[in-house]
């Protein structure tokens, strides 16, 4: 197979390398994560500006059509500076729901603000019992005279302390589990009854509590069918995990480029550590687990905008699943291989095993995808 870039796909990567290596230098990534935002919002326009968070959107409201090969191509940059900017969330997963749920007049109203970063989304979709299921959802969404009356708590909604809209997933109908009765709804952080508890993450962004107390909502925050929402929630999240696994490779790839240049520059006895025979077949292990990333990131990108079946959904949780395990191992072998310095906060690479320990444990762990590609198996 031919897996060369065509010249625009090659422009983009060079486009959002380029800002990445000017813009976030690791000293400054300290200061945006110290600060009340904890992201840059200088960056955050510049990546609209140059067209990046209107990759994956139609040229109809300000996009480029891109697929999931040139949201990969984005992410991996993203990933390998340790960027704290709420891309996947905002642009991916939130955008891609309302893409592929909302009516006509929410597209034209919200995706153009999106597509040139001038708004910013969040999804609030995990309670503090949900355990990865999108299903389990206790939130309610009670049907009122002109809309809906939204009370509930929701759990981790990174970037949620500074969006513009929240996309919050609610029950209309059914218990806690049921896979129908679940909408999706378009809420104005600052409406009466909203109130968030901000805390930092594992890996230097911000996530927040969301907790709705009787918010009232009109009828037009209803993204798509009232209580019919699972399957595109499903699908999108599929959208977010093969961006995510593009995220992933960008800073497994730091990780072993930090690695090898402290090998061949670390001296003991008189030579560089990277001499010795059992660091070099440690080396070469994360090599190898870098190479079935890269190749399973790669493929997960391929089926991202695919029509939704079981083949995909496979595809995914094997994507997730060898991204997650490969995370894992070049985290700690990395550490390992750089003994003490490898744990110490200015470094970067203790940053960036913080970000892969997060990524592996968003969206399913690894343990819940095998679990999940075991299944879609049993059915093919």
């Amino acid at each position: 197979m031919d897996f060369k870039l065509s010249e625009e796909q090659q422009m983009l990567q060079d486009t959002a390398a380029r800002l990445v290596r000017d813009a976030y230098p690791f000293e400054q990534r300290e200061k945006f994560s110290g600060s009340e935002l904890g992201f840059s919002a200088e960056f955050w326009a510049q990546l609209g500006e140059l067209g990046l968070t209107a990759v994956p959107f139609a040229e109809d409201f300000g996009g480029f059509g891109g697929s999931g090969v040139e949201t990969m191509l984005v992410m991996t940059e993203l990933g390998r500076g340790l960027t704290l900017e709420p891309y996947l969330q905002s642009v991916i997963f939130a955008g891609g729901l309302i893409d592929q749920l909302g009516s006509e007049a929410q597209k034209a109203e919200l995706l153009p603000q999106v597509a040139a970063g001038s708004l910013q989304l969040a999804v609030a979709l995990d309670e503090p019992q949900s355990h990865y299921k999108l299903n389990d959802v206790q939130t309610r969404a009670e049907a009122v005279d002109g809309g809906y009356r939204l009370s509930g708590r929701k759990a981790v909604v990174i970037g949620g302390h500074s969006a513009g809209r929240i996309i919050v997933s609610a029950r209309t109908s059914g218990d806690s589990r049921d896979e129908a009765g679940i909408g999706l709804f378009i809420v104005d952080p600052s409406a009466e009854g909203v109130s968030r508890r901000v805390y930092p993450t594992i890996d230097g962004r911000k996530g927040c509590e969301l907790f709705l107390d009787n918010v009232q909502v009109g009828a037009d925050a209803l993204l798509g069918e009232a209580g019919n929402a699972l399957s595109a929630l499903r699908y999108q999240q599929g959208r977010a995990i093969a961006a995510q696994c593009a995220d992933a490779l960008g800073s497994m790839q730091e990780a072993c480029t930090l690695t090898l240049d402290y090998l061949k520059t670390r001296r003991q006895f008189g030579v560089p550590i990277g001499k010795f025979q059992v660091l070099q077949h440690r080396m070469v292990d994360m090599q190898t687990e870098l190479e079935q990333a890269t190749s399973m990131a790669i493929l997960a990108a391929t089926v991202a905008d695919a029509e939704d079946s079981d083949d995909r959904s496979r595809t995914l949780a094997a994507a997730k699943y060898i991204c997650t395990r490969a995370a894992r191992k070049i985290a700690e072998e990395a550490i390992q291989l750089h003994g003490g310095i490898g744990m110490t906060w200015e470094y970067n690479l203790a940053h960036h095993a913080k970000r892969l320990v997060m990524i592996a444990h968003q969206f399913g762990d690894d343990d819940h995808h095998l679990q999940a590609y075991a299944r879609l198996m049993q059915v093919a």
